[in-house]
């Protein structure tokens, strides 16, 4: 009987912990996904007229402006990517800055266009 009783202790403390371990924000945990570069820039408008890269998530999705910079990564035009990058929350961002850093993890590949 001892027995059953330290089993089901033990099974109670492992679920609690998984529960707690589970409640994390989305904020605590590094978003990662892979996105594709275009091989050329385009002009855009932040604060100021600009290059931005184009990118997108999906073969099928639209291209999208990138107003900010990748960590670590170096475009050079001509050349299409895919990346494997990070997002993390930027706490207190600049008023005319993003409020999400990009983290280059990997260059999965470059494929000249």
């Amino acid at each position: 009987m001892n027995y059953f009783k330290s089993l089901l202790k033990a099974f109670s403390a492992s679920a609690v912990f998984l529960t707690i371990l589970q409640c994390k924000t989305t904020s605590d945990i590094p978003n990662e996904k892979t996105i594709m570069v275009a091989s050329q820039t385009a002009d855009c408008t932040g604060v100021a007229p600009m290059k931005c890269l184009q990118i997108k998530e999906k073969e099928s999705d639209n291209w999208e402006m990138m107003y900010t910079n990748i960590e670590g990564f170096t475009y050079e035009p001509g050349f299409e990517y895919i990346l494997k990058i990070k997002t993390e929350k930027i706490d207190n961002p600049q008023m005319d800055g993003s409020s999400v850093r990009y983290i280059l993890l990997r260059q999965l590949s470059k494929v000249k266009k």
